[in-house]
């Protein structure tokens, strides 16, 4: 959506609170239908959200705020596909108002070239403030300046939706999630719909994305926050969801739940791997336009895991990333 003179990327509606404007990236009509965590918490989780305008000004300072969380809320700065100098790649952004301040770089023209050389898909003359997972509240700016144009932004957008592995947790900054590496693979944006903890696969959610016309290809993450489920909860959730998918036609991409080191849940979660790979043979298998793959085959390395021993740590999220748009790009 665009909001004073900003294009923000991955926000569906814009809350003013007394900590600034609060960023939503589900509409409220959809949050209602939803399970109260997501609704209240984790559907303004900063995940995939960017703030995107064009400069007319020598500098631009953003202001933005964060909720107090347990990690750093590091904001990262991209001028187009390039990542900003090491002046200008990142800022932490504190509880009090913070300026994020813009320079508008004298070497455009190298940018442009590169961009031009190497088919990049955004122009460098967007400014791209990507947000953390954390709760980030906008509160205005200063400068001359305006939302990008339609042709600075790639052609085609990946949709992606799942647990707090696809919204990011451990990846250590929102570029490096399996998500924004796979958008940058496939060379189109991307929309992060993780939620983590709370993507319960949903029906709702599955008629909001079936709707919208926002995406061109989609992925989809399913099963483990559904552990606490017993397996007959859990097959009729999944077989709801898949049944409203069924209905579109463009390109989608399936798979369950990714390897870990916990062995307490691992056996169930490996009858939910089952549960769901059944349900898709029998209600998308046929389908030309959908495509599944096991969630082992996408990331099995037990030193890929985390401490806590089921979210994939950084290099899990680059194994995901380039196995999982190997396929993707092998079907499109």
């Amino acid at each position: 959506m665009i909001y004073d003179r900003i294009l923000f990327h991955n926000v569906e509606e814009m809350e003013e609170t007394d900590r600034g404007m609060r960023m939503w990236r589900l509409p409220g009509a959809v949050r209602e239908q939803l399970n109260e965590n997501l609704r209240m918490n984790t559907a303004r989780f900063g995940t995939g959200i960017e703030l995107r305008f064009r400069m007319n000004c020598d500098k631009a300072v953003i202001y933005l705020s964060a909720e107090p969380g347990e990690e750093a809320n590091a904001c990262f700065i991209y001028y187009g596909s390039i990542q900003g100098g090491w002046q200008y790649s990142s800022r932490i952004i504190g509880t009090e108002k913070t300026a994020i301040t813009i320079i508008r770089p004298e070497n455009r023209e190298v940018l442009q070239r590169v961009s031009e050389e190497r088919h990049l898909p955004f122009s460098p003359d967007v400014v791209r403030i990507v947000l953390p997972y954390g709760n980030i509240c906008y509160l205005g700016h200063e400068g001359d300046i305006e939302p990008p144009l339609k042709t600075d932004l790639p052609a085609k957008t990946y949709l992606a939706y799942g647990s707090s592995i696809t919204h990011g947790s451990l990846a250590l900054g929102s570029p490096h999630t399996y998500v924004f590496q796979i958008g940058r693979i496939l060379g189109c944006d991307y929309l992060n719909k993780g939620f983590a903890g709370t993507a319960l696969a949903e029906r709702a959610v599955a008629e909001w994305i079936l709707g919208s016309r926002e995406w061109d290809i989609a992925g989809f993450e399913l099963g483990i926050n559904m552990i606490f489920m017993d397996e007959e909860e859990f097959r009729e959730q999944i077989r709801a969801f898949l049944s409203v998918l069924a209905k579109d036609r463009r390109p989608m991409f399936f798979t369950d739940i990714f390897g870990m080191n916990d062995s307490r849940i691992q056996g169930k979660a490996d009858r939910f791997r089952h549960i769901v790979r059944a349900e898709y043979e029998e209600i998308l298998g046929a389908a030309e336009n959908t495509h599944y793959t096991d969630g082992l085959t996408l990331l099995n390395e037990p030193e890929y895991v985390s401490q806590d021993m089921v979210h994939p740590s950084l290099e899990g999220q680059w194994t995901i990333a380039e196995r999982w748009s190997t396929v993707m790009r092998r079907s499109l």
